[in-house]
């Protein structure tokens, strides 16, 4: 039998049949995903083959086979360095939710963020959230930076969902596919979801005054069917996004501004930093390219994780789970 995970736990995974049922299932054995180390080698989105099996308390299935995926994107795991932690397989399209101060949002997050989804062939737009929460400074701050990834080429949108604003344009986006939403905690996710969807119910809490922080409500990524023919992953929200394997030369590569101007630099192995006639550095001068994204650029380059972390413990729990299964 062949069916879609909707929900992964580390142990325990909600897969939808062809019939349109739920089955939790469990897998068989180990997988391992063409060399790929992962903590989680079933993720939500994936097509997998089950076989069901009747027990004392209820019908559960157990996975066999994992079907190809046509992308997944991925983010370095917490615990494990040398391993990835994958968020999500076959999605149309990523929904990064960025606040500016409620919370802040960083480019460098951003820009992380992006150069992954850029990796891993998937569509990424960006949603300015909570605008209704801004004043004259934080809005001039959020338009500065929405002006700046439009003029990459980034499709953005501006979004209260408090008042409805933008969530109509938002829904057209999605019909007929799978979206991914990500961000920090506390952006504004789940309750985003249920203005879309308000009978999903999805839990929300308050930022905190003190920290600015959000606080975990979405422990695992989650699929949901949406009433408009869409599909939408939500994903626990997390601080900090590692880069994983990706060689030096080829980081530009998923700028999409520095990828149209690398042909210009004289050295084809340029990394743009004190390379004598770098096209880069001299539209960075022109105010061509954003210094925020070359300092995020550099910070890339140069492996600077000291402020990854993930903010939920789904990732820690499921790779405990792998562990010992």
């Amino acid at each position: 039998m062949t069916g879609l995970v909707y929900k992964s736990t580390g142990s325990w995974y909600t897969v939808k049949s062809e019939k349109g049922d739920f089955i939790e299932c469990r897998m068989k054995g180990k997988f391992r995903m063409k060399g790929i180390k992962s903590t989680n080698p079933i993720a939500v989105g994936d097509i997998v083959d089950y076989e069901l099996e009747e027990t004392s308390d209820a019908l559960t299935g157990t996975i066999f086979n994992i079907h190809e995926r046509k992308n997944y994107i991925v983010r370095k795991s917490v615990n494990l360095s040398k391993q990835i932690h994958i968020i999500a397989s076959n999605i149309d399209q990523v929904f990064l939710l960025i606040t500016i101060n409620n919370p802040p949002t960083t480019t460098s997050f951003i820009d992380r963020f992006l150069v992954t989804a850029e990796a891993y062939g998937i569509e990424a737009i960006l949603i300015f959230n909570k605008i209704d929460t801004l004043n004259d400074n934080t809005l001039d701050e959020q338009l500065y930076l929405q002006h700046i990834y439009q003029e990459i080429g980034y499709k953005c949108l501006r979004i209260s969902s408090t008042e409805n604003k933008g969530v109509d344009k938002l829904k057209e986006m999605m019909i007929g596919k799978v979206s991914m939403f990500s961000g920090h905690s506390g952006v504004g996710k789940s309750t985003l979801v249920n203005a879309m969807e308000p009978t999903l119910h999805l839990k929300t809490t308050v930022i905190s005054e003190q920290s600015k922080q959000g606080q975990h409500t979405t422990t695992f990524a989650e699929m949901y069917d949406l009433s408009f023919d869409a599909r939408i992953i939500d994903t626990p929200g997390i601080k900090g996004f590692g880069i994983v394997d990706m060689e030096k030369e080829e980081i530009s590569g998923y700028f999409p501004e520095f990828f149209k101007l690398k042909d210009q630099c004289k050295f084809n192995n340029c990394l743009h930093k004190e390379e004598p006639h770098c096209a880069i550095k001299a539209a960075l001068e022109k105010d061509e390219i954003a210094w925020s994204r070359y300092n995020s650029y550099l910070k890339i380059l140069e492996g600077d994780d000291e402020h990854y972390r993930t903010d939920t413990y789904g990732e820690d729990r499921a790779a405990s789970d792998e562990t010992r299964n």
